[in-house]
């Protein structure tokens, strides 16, 4: 019963990614999407929306770095997927008018790999390494010298017989990105400049967003129109651009092709995103945490074999969501719902709930009693 209740501290970075991938309101984005999302990026730090105190911080940086005339410092951008750190990165490059090379840290499986790429570098070029939490110890420990001291060594040989040659870099500008920065190491995470997180955007900022977008898309929309998108996209300018385009679609095919609440409302009512950006998969989990186990707690395990979707799928793609919204909490002894998940679905309360706290005992939760 307690391991059953733990779960959610056994899974490991990006469990359960690739199975909500394909989701509407997923902050991942494929091949495909990320080449549409490249004619919508801000090119300079003034068309950048949101984050407010990033961009006053980073602009200072950038600033002072070019009336050194040297190269900024190294930048670490951390927060959830879609919040605009590949974005940034990139106008870190256009502000500093240098080239940009961009990889990730799951592409870098040997130190060799990293030495072939930095030696490479032009002077004052940005280096952007999304995922830079993934990439393994070996390069990572090549990574400190490079930061610090703009130089590798690179190991010739093996063995007793194994020599060290040093190879000098130009100075360049390392721009990380990360999901997870508790998953950096602190030596790593301290030859960072300039460190910030991205903040889930208001949705006045989002509706901002919507109307950049629209305008770039020549799609016609008022602001009723924008501001239900931005309502419906989790905080995530990603998953606004994505809603646009297919109320785009909608409009397109069943009016006269521009967007207003009501035509924005029924579009993502076809595609199952209700009024508060919950989509099937996460209805789903409310739906059987509520009906079949009179709101919990009940064991992850459990919770997933109901709704018919893999352990990692639930606890990875829906809960982070709904655990945010304050919809669900995950406790001890299992997941519960809360007062608003009962509200949200407008379903009654039962008239005798079992102890919610996580000291309580209430173990008939666990059967769903």
């Amino acid at each position: 019963m307690s391991r059953d209740g733990n779960e959610e501290f056994a899974a490991g970075p990006g469990a359960g990614s690739e199975a909500g991938a394909d989701r509407l309101v997923g902050p991942e984005a494929d091949s495909e999407e990320s080449a549409v999302e490249a004619a919508l990026r801000p090119k300079e730090l003034g068309e950048f929306i949101g984050q407010p105190k990033v961009r006053e911080q980073l602009d200072l940086v950038l600033k002072a770095a070019r009336q050194r005339n040297g190269t900024a410092d190294h930048v670490l951008l951390s927060g959830a997927p879609g919040l605009g750190k590949t974005t940034l990165s990139m106008i870190i490059a256009a502000e500093m008018a240098a080239p940009i090379r961009i990889t990730s840290g799951p592409a870098i499986q040997h130190a060799g790999d990293l030495a072939a790429i930095l030696s490479s570098l032009q002077e004052g070029e940005v280096l952007f390494l999304d995922e830079i939490h993934r990439m393994s110890r070996p390069a990572e420990e090549m990574l400190y010298m490079a930061m610090e001291d703009f130089r590798v060594d690179v190991i010739v040989g093996k063995g007793p017989g194994a020599t060290a040659i040093p190879l000098e870099l130009p100075p360049f500008t390392l721009v990380g990105a990360t999901t997870r920065a508790g998953l950096l190491p602190p030596p790593l995470r301290d030859r960072f400049g300039f460190t910030a997180h991205m903040e889930f955007y208001e949705p006045h900022e989002l509706e901002q967003v919507v109307h950049r977008s629209a305008r770039l898309l020549d799609v016609e929309i008022d602001a009723e129109g924008a501001a239900e998108i931005a309502g419906r996209s989790r905080g995530t300018p990603r998953i606004a651009n994505r809603l646009l385009r297919r109320v785009r679609d909608y409009a397109q095919v069943k009016a006269d092709g521009s967007v207003d609440r009501d035509i924005a409302s029924r579009a993502l009512g076809v595609y199952e995103v209700d009024e508060r950006g919950l989509d099937r998969l996460d209805r789903a989990v409310l739906t059987a945490l509520l009906k079949l186990f009179g709101g919990g707690p009940v064991g992850l395990s459990t919770l997933s074999v109901a709704v018919g979707e893999e352990r990692e799928t639930v606890e990875e793609v829906a809960e982070p969501f709904l655990v945010r919204e304050g919809l669900l909490a995950r406790t001890p002894r299992g997941r519960i719902a809360t007062p608003a998940a009962w509200d949200h679905l407008d379903m009654p309360r039962p008239p005798q709930n079992p102890p919610q706290s996580p000291g309580g005992t209430g173990q008939q939760g666990l059967f769903g009693a």
